[in-house]
């Protein structure tokens, strides 16, 4: 994970610390941040993987703006 994103998600730890939720609505966002964060992760890296078979498949995403 980036150092980007890294800061991103730490920020947003802070803010759900301060929102004044319960222990189980916090874990419940947390849940939630962590399977949204899976599911980017897995589509990047069928991007890319969809990429690596040809260059006009990567320059078909790149255009569409996905890489």
């Amino acid at each position: 994970m980036s150092q980007s994103n890294l800061k991103h998600l730490e920020r947003i730890k802070e803010h759900i610390d301060k929102a004044g939720l319960s222990e189980e609505e916090k874990s419940n966002a947390w849940k939630h941040i962590e399977e949204w964060y899976a599911e980017d992760k897995a589509w990047g890296t069928w991007l890319n993987e969809l990429a690596q078979i040809s260059p006009k498949i990567e320059a078909f995403l790149a255009e569409l703006g996905l890489i």
